[in-house]
């Protein structure tokens, strides 16, 4: 299946299944550049605003991992998915813990011992259990997060609570200063060593090549496989 969405530079790969395989072969080449197997970095599309069609011809395409920002979205795009793995990436509103439970196989953005037990007292609810990943704040514009040296600490308190810590996730500072995005990303990854764990989700579509010299295991892309938004 062809699908072409967003609008992409000139000279860019305009089908899905083009996109993600150009993607992969740069991310293959970055790993080995960093000195790391090429297959140690997932790749996870991020499906804000597009279109369920194109997330099921991502899908049909390769792409083994997807995420949202927000759960009234998904609720409806992903229960027409094929089989994948769903992540939130947005801020967890304890309010909204059993709807992310019960959409999600993996909660990224968990930044605080209250969004936490409420993920807890879900799980338990739905009978349904979800891997978490501590979210670090690592930017100064960034308003979510705990601080990495913080990050270690509050990983204890959540599997005190039940929950699956399988590492953390970051979003990187908005500066074309890459040495500022290299900085805040070794923060992470020493985070990360701390809280342990298999997953370090750590670069988009602007910082991921720097994400993947520090040690990420898992790219968060959007723009990169989709184009632009509608």
């Amino acid at each position: 299946m062809r699908l072409d969405v967003g609008a992409m530079p000139s000279g860019a790969p305009s089908s899905l299944l083009e996109r993600i395989a150009a993607l992969r072969r740069e991310i293959a080449e970055a790993a080995r550049a960093a000195g790391r197997p090429p297959a140690s970095v997932a790749l996870l599309g991020v499906t804000k605003a597009q279109p369920c069609a194109a997330v099921v011809a991502a899908i049909e395409a390769g792409l083994g991992d997807v995420g949202e920002n927000y759960v009234q979205e998904a609720r409806v795009k992903y229960a027409a998915l094929p089989p994948v793995h769903k992540h939130f990436i947005g801020h967890v509103q304890t309010n909204k813990a059993r709807a992310i439970v019960e959409t999600f196989d993996v909660v990224q953005s968990v930044d605080r011992l209250e969004a936490g037990r409420a993920i807890g007292r879900a799980q338990r609810a739905l009978g349904k259990r979800v891997r978490t990943l501590v979210q670090l704040n690592v930017s100064p514009t960034e308003r979510f997060g705990v601080a990495p040296a913080d990050a270690s600490a509050l990983a204890a308190r959540l599997r005190e609570e039940g929950l699956e810590v399988d590492g953390v996730m970051a979003i990187g500072p908005l500066t074309a200063d890459r040495s500022a995005v290299v900085d805040a990303f070794r923060r992470a990854a020493q985070a990360f060593r701390e809280v342990g764990g298999t997953t370090l989700s750590l670069g988009m579509s602007d910082d991921w090549r720097e994400a993947v010299a520090c040690g990420s295991t898992m790219v968060r892309l959007g723009t990169a496989i989709f184009g632009a938004r509608p």
